[in-house]
């Protein structure tokens, strides 16, 4: 904020307002600047208290109440020759004169600015009022934060506004809580709204990830599997910070490739990170354990971490936080996510948002040259008739699939890339098994034709007495 400003923050009952304030006044505090809280909807003491749930001090600051005492409501008070309204007017303007004038204050809370609204006799003296109290403060360099409901005067709101040098708007949905700063005079802000969340420290922010152009050099150095032929495939490993969308139907082995990548990824060039959509942290254990995949070892040295995220609990922002946090604080070099569908169902938020927002995480990550990995499940149990199950396939620099195919009876699985930006593939398809000692991937398939529709047929060259080779 721009000291000696004033700032409004607008929204229904519940949703934060009254507690960034507080922490406003606590932030003061520290700054060893003297604070002033003009309330009237609750006691100093009340204040106080609550502020103190959330850990925010703020039993420094001076309090001006302007409610009514409660002897109020016993009393018959009685008004000779003059309005009611003249008597509280003055009261009020006397009691805050006096109190700045006294307390000389760094900064101020007015919570709820409306209160002031009561005790003007029309609308015009509200607007005159309020526009001379901004003035007044501002004159003595005081920063301001005014709190204002939208089931107040929806007109006073607007003009209060108009006189505001910033406005922040909290909202609370279905979806979850939300805060957009509408105007922010002589600093700007990062447009929309962004994640909100009240825990027990109070309110936390998580803004919108902003990819900012990258100055680095891209490296196409390789990141391999650990799987010759599965390296083969790809033209020797998919470059580091790309975007790779490993796609197919439910059960076929995604998860499973995925964190082949992201364990080789930690051993050879440096620590990753896995976040959990569609399953639990045991099942995810026990099958990488059981394929001697080595999670166990490569957390114990630091090179790995494991994230489950439960529905509905965070917000795009948070979890794009929570990926910053990985990569800039901790060191990640590799990030995978598993898996979109599970992304959009458990993240709060419109899916048309959760893509632009998953966009936007994966070019900052790419941005930093960091490798991201993400499992997409499709549909379709055989053939394959998109390369992913939604219109994300712009993120994607890479896009490698798995997919069932019916041979002889028997279920079998294939694998092959569609897509790869960076470099040269191999433009087959190449069978993909789970054993018991890991993932094994065949030679390329070149006697069968019709995998990708779902009909496999023999190679009329391949053809002995109308059986496909081996």
């Amino acid at each position: 904020m721009v000291k000696g400003r004033m700032y409004l923050v607008s929204g229904e009952p519940g949703t934060g307002k009254t507690t960034l304030g507080m922490h406003f006044l606590e932030e003061g505090l520290r700054s060893d600047e003297t604070v002033l809280y003009i309330h009237g909807e609750e006691s100093s003491e009340e204040l106080v208290a609550n502020a103190a749930q959330f850990d925010i001090d703020i039993a420094a600051a001076e309090f001006l109440d302007l409610g009514p005492e409660s002897d109020f409501f016993t009393e018959d008070p009685s008004y000779d020759l003059v309005q009611p309204q003249d008597i509280e007017e003055q009261r009020y303007t006397e009691a805050i004169y006096e109190a700045i004038r006294e307390i000389d204050p760094d900064r101020i809370i007015i919570d709820p600015l409306t209160q002031l609204q009561y005790v003007e006799a029309s609308e015009y003296h509200y607007r005159k009022r309020i526009l001379s109290f901004i003035r007044f403060l501002k004159e003595r360099g005081i920063t301001v934060l005014a709190t204002v409901s939208f089931e107040a005067n929806p007109s006073g709101t607007s003009e209060i506004r108009s006189l505001s040098d910033g406005v922040i708007a909290l909202t609370r949905t279905r979806d979850g809580r939300r805060v957009e700063v509408e105007k922010n005079r002589g600093r700007g802000q990062i447009e929309g709204d962004h994640g909100l969340e009240v825990r027990s420290q109070g309110l936390e922010v998580f803004a919108k990830v902003r990819p900012e152009p990258s100055d680095r050099t891209f490296d196409p150095k390789p990141i391999r599997s650990g799987i010759d032929e599965l390296d083969e495939l790809v033209g020797g490993g998919f470059e580091r910070g790309t975007v790779t969308f490993i796609s197919g139907p439910p059960g076929v082995g995604k998860t499973t490739l995925g964190a082949t990548y992201a364990t080789q990824a930690a051993a050879e060039y440096g620590r990753s990170a896995v976040y959990l959509f569609e399953e639990r942290m045991e099942t995810f254990l026990h099958r990488c354990r059981s394929l001697e995949i080595p999670v166990d070892e490569l957390r114990e040295q630091g090179l790995l971490s494991i994230d489950v995220i439960e529905p509905r609990e965070l917000s795009a922002e948070e979890f794009a936080h929570r990926v910053r946090y990985e990569v800039e604080e901790r060191g990640s070099e590799t990030v995978l996510i598993d898996g979109i569908g599970g992304y959009v169902s458990a993240i709060q938020g419109e899916e048309s948002e959760l893509d632009r927002e998953l966009h936007a995480l994966t070019r900052y990550l790419c941005n930093r040259e960091v490798t991201v990995f993400v499992t997409d499940a499709v549909h379709q149990i055989t053939g394959l008739s998109s390369g992913t199950s939604r219109q994300i396939s712009p993120i994607a620099d890479n896009l490698m699939f798995l997919s069932y195919v019916e041979l002889r009876g028997s279920l079998r699985k294939v694998v092959g890339v569609l897509k790869k930006r960076a470099g040269r593939f191999e433009h087959t398809l190449r069978e993909f098994e789970i054993t018991p000692d890991g993932i094994r991937v065949g030679e390329p398939m070149t006697n069968l034709n019709g995998i990708l529709s779902g009909r496999v047929q023999p190679s009329r060259t391949e053809q002995t007495d109308g059986e496909p080779q081996q």
